[in-house]
């Protein structure tokens, strides 16, 4: 259980708890698994990371651990229960602390915790009970799952003990709910912002000429987890000059040199929720005029994708919109004519060539959240906005991107205040 943060509080997984139960079917059962501890080779592992429903219904940030809700169960105090691995003094001294029941009461607000081991004959109970039952599988649109995960062993087992249940797929609501934030997991969503922030201010007054990637994926390092960071929250990208054009670089290994644009594209996790900045700057504190076009122009894209990340919206439409305006930008930096954008295939774009990602996604617990790609824009959504411009012919890629949250009235940016104009980060660098 090594977690830095300061607890969340329960009212927030409580409620979360409470809108999954209000669509459930009659006479239903969910069951959420902590993810797998993964092994690396001989005795190793990798670091723990909990699974992003079984945290957002219970706080729970630890491995072996299974909820249960069964809203319909005639037993009050059955329709809600935490499993947990039930500690002992040899794991208390190799491992560290686990949570006693206490502490997972305190942390969830599910009043009933009992120890994994009961967890086969205590389901039996309820799923004698149950008609319905739904279990969770990943997903996510992008998901590549190579590995068989807690959850999928899960399934297999259960519909051979089970087979004459009917079975549901949770997926499809955590998805609907977690894609709209409520303001605790804003405010979470903030500090992993305002520690990102603190981040990239420090590493303003350490980039020269001559210093590496690695040393700055270090100084951010350093910064987040003094601030009680879980870490980066995912592999960070430190790309100078020519490199800044492969969009997914992790390599951080070369020196910055004089002249280059350095493209960062890092985040802070906090409390498992996770920010996700990107900035340009020029390595020797002084953009040239050309790199200073190509910023301004990708920033004023940035600005008018704000402009419609805007309730009713949909990413497929608000994509398409973006793209018009990154044309009219790549004209003005003579990248495109307009021949060929009037002679353009409908599915391959001209503006395409220089910027060849999504503007938008999801961000939560997940750095791309769960959430209906089709589903129009509500208050609450929380997106990035990044647009980019890549020209490898001139050994120049940039990047920018803050994270926003959809309100009633327009946005509301979690990162308003991190530098973002080149004159001020030019100024930044060189006071």
């Amino acid at each position: 259980m090594k977690v830095k943060y300061e607890p969340l509080d329960k009212s927030l997984f409580i409620e979360n708890r409470k809108r999954l139960k209000s669509l459930l079917k009659p006479k239903s059962i969910a069951i959420f698994h902590s993810n797998d501890i993964m092994p690396t080779s001989a005795d190793g592992i990798m670091p723990f990371v909990q699974d992003a429903d079984l945290f957002y219904l219970s706080g729970i940030d630890q491995e072996e651990s299974v909820l249960v809700i069964c809203p319909d169960f005639p037993l009050e105090h059955m329709r809600e229960i935490l499993f947990l691995k039930k500690t002992n003094e040899h794991i208390a001294v190799w491992e560290g602390h686990k949570y006693t029941q206490e502490e997972a009461r305190e942390t969830s607000g599910v009043p009933t915790i009992l120890w994994v081991d009961s967890f086969e004959q205590t389901l039996g109970t309820l799923m004698a009970e149950a008609t319905n039952v739904y279990l969770n599988s990943n997903e996510h649109i992008r998901a590549v799952v190579k590995v068989t995960t807690r959850n999928a062993r899960f399934v297999a087992w259960c519909q051979e003990n089970f087979p004459l249940h009917h079975y549901e797929k949770v997926a499809p609501l955590m998805h609907e709910l977690r894609a709209v934030k409520s303001a605790l997991e804003i405010a979470q969503l903030q500090i992993a912002c305002n520690i990102t922030e603190k981040g990239f201010r420090r590493i303003l007054s350490f980039v020269k000429p001559g210093v590496t990637e690695y040393e700055i994926e270090a100084e951010y390092l350093h910064e987040f987890i003094r601030n009680r960071s879980g870490g980066f929250a995912y592999e960070p990208i430190i790309a100078s000059g020519p490199s800044a054009c492969v969009l997914h670089y992790v390599e951080n290994k070369k020196a910055c040199l004089d002249g280059e644009v350095l493209l960062m594209d890092v985040g802070a996790t906090y409390a498992n929720y996770n920010a996700d900045m990107t900035r340009s700057i020029p390595i020797n504190g002084r953009y040239t005029e050309r790199q200073k076009a190509v910023y301004n122009a990708v920033l004023r894209v940035m600005r008018k994708a704000m402009d419609l990340l805007t309730i009713g919206n949909s990413i497929p439409e608000y994509h398409r919109q973006v793209g018009e305006l990154m044309e009219g930008e790549l004209v003005g930096l003579g990248l495109l004519d307009l021949n060929e954008i009037k002679n353009q295939h409908p599915d391959r774009p001209a503006y395409k060539k220089y910027f060849m990602h999504g503007t938008s996604h999801h961000l939560g617990l997940n750095v791309h959240d769960v959430g209906n790609i089709y589903r129009k824009f509500e208050a609450g959504m929380v997106f990035t906005v990044e647009p980019g411009i890549y020209i490898p012919e001139e050994g120049l890629g940039v990047r920018i991107e803050n994270d926003v949250v959809i309100e009633q009235q327009g946005i509301f940016d979690l990162m308003a205040n991190i530098p973002i104009e080149a004159e001020e980060i030019e100024e930044l660098m060189n006071h």
